[in-house]
């Protein structure tokens, strides 16, 4: 078993609430972006309806009936001033279109169906936008607007409209010029204060939501990471957040205690098994000293000492996962060194590299035993075992090498399972119940490390040995 990583894990991207606030945000944005286009389409349609219906209008009264010919459309040029007469409408007998300068062709086509309707269907029309710098009526027109009190809080105007029809073909033009206003900024200003406010609306509310189920759930999974690495239950998760979450936490509190009920159930059993087995053993040892024949003696005895072995590897097995004793400071280069002088001692073929000094907070009885049993593993397949120690900023590797002839690469993950004998792929003595590769890997994982097994190719390509690397996290 790893241990937790989840236990100070912030709200992020991966998260159930980041995901969904992301989500919402993502949403929105397209939902806004697609209604501010839709908006300043609309927007943009009615202005240029505006402006079309103003010169119409100004354009049908210059050359029809005139009924504005009392103020502003005076042909001597009194009234409102000459500049302003000729902005509202121009005679001329040149074409306004300049060099340089691209038509509005949907505008004409709008223009020239609104004059169609009134039965004032010209000659030629034209349409265009000019810079108001570059047209003088309109720039003097604009001065004198922004000299009126009811304009002069409104924003400057940049462009102008000019609208042009002759009615007769080879005649004189009628120009009307309609200031644009600058209506694009103040669109998109208030998109965004209406995409900001529903934000912050929306998005608060659905925070406020999620929080409500994702800290219930964090709680529960803080809990149930705690459980996966103890296995030790604690006082029970108390319920909250919705409904839902809360029968979840009420399942989960009925499900852990039912676990560690089981668990301590399993313990008590396996102790009374260890007891019940170990005493007629011990009786049998006993026994088998009237036996006369000496090499049937040593046989029955042999076979006794297989049982208890297999039984002490059965019993740790079952219960590396709840270790009674606690992690403490350890000096893990002098533990392997005493694995390796036990076997040195024997005359067996071990050796142990010079390796540097590292102190790890480990379970040492354990994980003498993963370090002997790999050890053992090494001599009993390949007959030598070369042990080496190295550590880098994450973690510390134990190597074992030997000089056998390696696992079937389809076989290396079968081998590490419980019961799985290696003489089938490897070709050596039997020995072992297939317990000492399984229990060394639970070791590792109880320590939040990791056992791997893999070839070692030589010059030809075929294996010759094979690798045991158990891997501990310095933190």
């Amino acid at each position: 078993m790893k241990p937790s990583r989840g236990l100070n894990r912030r709200i992020g991207p991966q998260s159930l609430q980041g995901q969904m606030l992301l989500a919402v945000a993502l949403a929105l944005l397209l939902a806004q972006g697609f209604s501010a286009l839709l908006i300043y389409r609309a927007q943009a349609e009615r202005r240029e309806a505006v402006l079309i219906g103003t010169a119409a209008f100004r354009l049908l009264a210059a050359t029809g009936a005139r009924p504005f010919s009392g103020h502003h459309m005076s042909e001597n040029g009194h009234g409102m001033g000459g500049d302003f007469r000729r902005f509202m409408v121009e005679r001329t007998s040149a074409t306004p279109l300049r060099q340089g300068e691209t038509r509005m062709e949907r505008a004409e086509e709008a223009l020239r169906d609104v004059l169609a309707e009134q039965d004032r269907a010209p000659a030629d029309l034209i349409v265009l936008r000019r810079p108001i710098r570059e047209d003088r009526a309109a720039m003097q027109h604009a001065r004198l607007r922004d000299r009126m009190w009811f304009a002069r809080s409104r924003p400057g105007v940049r462009d102008v409209m000019v609208a042009a029809v002759q009615p007769v073909k080879g005649g004189e033009w009628f120009i009307a010029r309609v200031l644009i206003p600058p209506g694009e900024r103040t669109v998109i200003l208030s998109l965004i204060g209406q995409t900001l406010l529903i934000y912050g609306l929306l998005v608060g509310a659905i925070a406020l939501i999620l929080r409500r189920i994702s800290q219930p759930l964090a709680a529960l999974t803080r809990r149930v990471e705690r459980f996966a690495e103890t296995r030790d239950p604690a006082d029970p998760l108390e319920p909250d957040g919705p409904d839902d979450v809360r029968r979840l936490i009420q399942a989960h509190n009925a499900m852990e205690a039912r676990v560690a009920a089981m668990l301590d159930e399993k313990d008590v059993m396996l102790g009374a098994i260890g007891h019940d087995l170990k005493t007629p053993l011990a009786a049998l040892r006993v026994r088998i000293e009237s036996v006369e024949d000496e090499r049937e003696r040593q046989r029955m005895a042999q076979t006794i000492e297989d049982i208890a072995v297999s039984l002490d590897d059965i019993l740790s097995l079952a219960r590396v996962g709840r270790p009674t004793d606690p992690l403490e400071p350890t000096e893990l280069t002098a533990l392997i060194a005493s694995v390796v002088d036990e076997h040195e001692d024997m005359g067996e073929p071990v050796s142990f590299a010079e390796a540097p000094r590292t102190v790890l907070s480990i379970r040492a009885t354990w994980l003498r035993r993963a370090v002997r049993n790999l050890v053992s593993n090494a001599l009993r397949y390949g007959k030598t075992a070369r042990v080496s120690l190295d550590r880098d900023s994450r973690q510390v590797t134990i190597r074992i090498d030997d000089d056998g002839p390696g696992i079937a690469e389809t076989e290396i993950d079968r081998m590490m399972e419980p019961f799985a004998r290696g003489e089938g792929s490897r070709n050596r003595n039997t020995g072992g119940a297939g317990l000492g590769l399984a229990l060394a890997r639970a070791i590792a994982e109880q320590h939040g490390g990791t056992l791997t097994l893999s070839n070692r190719p030589g010059a030809s390509g075929a294996p010759e040995g094979l690798t045991a690397t158990l891997s501990l996290p310095l933190t």
